[in-house]
């Protein structure tokens, strides 16, 4: 395992290894409980630089204990690594696991790789958590379902439409969320890649502010998400969530306002996706947007200069 490490590390990766704080993992094998110093100090052995605990065959355990533990026991070794929590929302982990060394904890249920999966992630157990994201600490909503992916071999091409890839890379953006690849690396296709390598949008996600992203507006089948940068900008992203049962292919008109999102003025708008500055808008901006699309876009205040062109 120490030169399985090292290879992963050798091809610029990091090592994440799952183990779980109950008696056994999900998959039946044995988990970490009572064992949970002598687990730490192998995976720091083994140089491993992500702990996933997941939360099963924890039957009347308390999970806020069970995960103190090993998040002690991952300190006591030294090493630096990110402790992730998976209760699957159990017993509502944003509000414990910063208390007991964790770097991320689950939101919710197992993502899938379809819309409604995707989406309810975000609209039924996330949305209104951003005050318990801070650097270092992260709301995680589960893994990234673009690209190769499947449950079992073998594997396949995800269920999301490109728009629907486009938007939850772009609401994982905003939320500030944990990007996890739910993919195969040795299977990247292009589209994919350039889903993931996007600097402007990872430079969103990763923001040194830190701070989660909000939903700002929903009305009818739009939304509007805001996240503050440390730049002073803001990262807006709009949506058209119209159900997919609409099979709607018509294209759909949304202003928005800077007023409703807080802004005053004439605002430089850059395309994130597209890398592209869109000009200068005085008081709203405009976009067609088709079903599950997203325009995502970054804001800041324009110079004088900037007005007059």
């Amino acid at each position: 395992m120490k030169a399985l490490g090292d290879s992963i590390h050798s091809l610029g990766l990091k090592f994440g290894i799952y183990t779980d704080v109950g008696y056994m993992t999900c998959q039946g094998l044995m988990g970490s409980r009572g064992y949970d110093f002598l687990d730490a100090d192998t995976f720091a052995r083994w140089g491993v630089d992500y702990v996933k605990a997941d939360w099963c065959y924890a039957h009347g355990m308390n999970a806020e204990a069970s995960y103190k533990t090993l998040g002690l026991a991952i300190r006591q070794t030294g090493r630096d690594m990110v402790f992730s929590v998976c209760t699957a929302g159990y017993s509502i982990p944003w509000k414990w696991a910063e208390n007991v060394g964790g770097n991320l904890w689950r939101t919710g249920e197992d993502i899938r790789d379809n819309w409604h999966s995707v989406y309810s992630r975000v609209a039924k157990e996330h949305y209104s958590l951003y005050d318990y994201a801070k650097p270092g600490h992260w709301n995680d909503p589960d893994m990234l379902v673009v690209g190769k992916v499947g449950w079992g071999q073998p594997l396949r091409d995800s269920e999301l439409t490109a728009n629907q890839q486009y938007s939850h890379i772009s609401l994982w953006s905003l939320l500030a969320a944990p990007l996890i690849l739910g993919c195969d690396l040795a299977q990247l296709d292009d589209f994919t890649l350039a889903l993931l390598t996007n600097d402007e949008v990872l430079a969103v996600d990763q923001d040194v502010l830190g701070k989660q992203g909000r939903r700002v507006i929903q009305k009818d089948r739009f939304e509007v998400w805001v996240k503050e940068l440390a730049d002073g900008a803001k990262a807006v992203g709009i949506f058209n969530l119209a159900p997919s049962d609409l099979d709607e292919t018509a294209p759909r008109n949304y202003t928005l306002s800077w007023e409703s999102i807080g802004l005053s003025g004439p605002q430089k708008v850059r395309d994130l996706w597209r890398q592209k500055d869109l000009g200068v808008f005085k008081e709203s901006f405009s976009t067609d947007l088709t079903e599950s699309a997203v325009r995502f876009i970054k804001v800041v205040p324009a110079s004088a200069a900037d007005a007059r062109k």
